[in-house]
């Protein structure tokens, strides 16, 4: 995860667009992250992140039409906030203690969907 200091403020990804989701994965993120699009869903990958015990990040997702799928290891808890019909899929954290995803999606269409492994 990349981390800002205690200087400034948290740093924030943004991504922008039309039409089209977007597919964010790798070993960085930064603590908040904003997608946004007319139409099309979001696909989040988080299990190669390295994520401390006891860290939050925040995803926020913007969307007319498109869900969200949220990929993470079993010892992340997930909460899930915003307004969209499609409502939420989560078995829950395998184990207690482990690190915070907050997802506020916001949309018409689409849910957020989890997947643990």
């Amino acid at each position: 995860m990349t981390k800002s200091d205690g200087n400034d403020e948290q740093k924030t990804d943004v991504r922008v667009s039309i039409m089209g989701g977007h597919r964010l994965e790798g070993k960085t993120l930064h603590e908040r992250t904003v997608t946004a699009s007319l139409i099309g869903g979001a696909h989040i990958d988080l299990t190669d992140v390295d994520l401390p015990d006891g860290a939050e990040v925040k995803i926020t997702k913007l969307s007319l039409i498109g869900g969200v799928t949220l990929k993470v290891r079993p010892d992340v808890t997930v909460k899930v906030g915003g307004i969209s019909l499609g409502g939420v899929t989560d078995a829950g954290p395998a184990s207690p203690g482990g690190p915070t995803v907050r997802v506020d999606a916001w949309g018409l269409l689409g849910g957020v969907r989890v997947e643990r492994g």
